[in-house]
């Protein structure tokens, strides 16, 4: 790559980007060493820069919970002004899901930042092309790319503790309460975690085989929360998706439900994706 133009992206998006996101682009930039690379990133700057101020935020839940798993988030993003709307999306099959995401997002009067949870990730990187969508955010989330199989590219990182968990009755799985109790919710004091339990959805096996049509990341700008002590989404799974997209990323020494866990650092990180 030209030298002066690597300058150039160094100052450019130094000014833009938080160091860890920082470091990532100019990691791949080293690899590539190509102009189309550097062309993508100033694009996505570019996204990050202009994107609208959002007075809405909607947010999606993941597996094993239903809309209440924001409930610690929710109350801080309101005392900051937004107006803040938790899906309770159904965990049937995908496009079923998708599409109670995108009625509320039809909803929002102006510029909305749509973040999910877990395999609500899934649902974020399909509804997210809403013309109403300003900013995304994934926490500890599914990001897949538009057509990819998933459960394919789970599969070339170590598979973590919570999949041997999930116990079916007929078309419906859930989590056993010890691997929920040790392996979703681990950060959580027990009798909370078992409270969660009580109340967590079961998803039908259908919604497992869905595919994502659209990455709203690629054209939208992105933020990722990874959940450093995770054990139902490899860490570093959640890194390799984060660095991909390109998003904006932060680290949290949390289980899989940072949300509940640290729900200051997480309505932190989508009041920045707001602003």
């Amino acid at each position: 790559m030209n030298l002066k133009l690597l300058r150039f992206l160094v100052v450019s998006l130094a000014a833009a980007m938080s160091l860890t996101a920082l470091a990532a682009v100019l990691a791949q930039l080293t690899q590539t060493g190509t102009e189309t690379a550097a062309s993508s990133f100033l694009s996505r700057t570019a996204l990050a820069q202009t994107a609208p101020k959002a007075k809405n935020v909607v947010l999606v839940h993941g597996l094993f919970a239903d809309g209440s798993s924001w409930s610690e988030v929710i109350p801080r993003l309101q005392a900051a002004g937004l107006n803040v709307t938790s899906v309770q999306n159904p965990l049937t099959t995908l496009p079923e899901a998708v599409d109670a995401a995108l009625r509320v997002l039809g909803r929002q009067n102006g510029p909305t930042v749509l973040a999910g949870h877990s395999f609500s990730g899934m649902i974020v990187t399909e509804a997210g092309v809403h013309p109403n969508v300003s900013a995304l955010v994934y926490v500890a989330a599914r990001a897949p790319d538009a057509g990819e199989d998933y459960a394919a590219l789970a599969k070339q990182f170590p598979t973590p503790p919570a999949s041997a968990g999930i116990v079916f009755d007929g078309d419906e799985g859930r989590l056993s309460e010890e691997a929920f109790l040790r392996d979703f919710a681990g950060d959580l004091p027990e009798a909370k975690a078992r409270a969660l339990f009580a109340v967590q959805w079961p998803f039908h096996k259908a919604l497992l085989t869905g595919k994502t049509t659209h990455a709203a990341w690629r054209s939208k700008p992105s933020w990722y929360a990874v959940s450093t002590e995770d054990r139902t989404i490899n860490p570093d799974l959640q890194r390799f998706m984060a660095k991909r997209m390109g998003a904006k990323t932060i680290e949290v020494k949390a289980s899989h439900v940072s949300l509940i866990s640290q729900p200051e650092t997480i309505a932190n990180l989508i009041l920045e994706a707001a602003r």
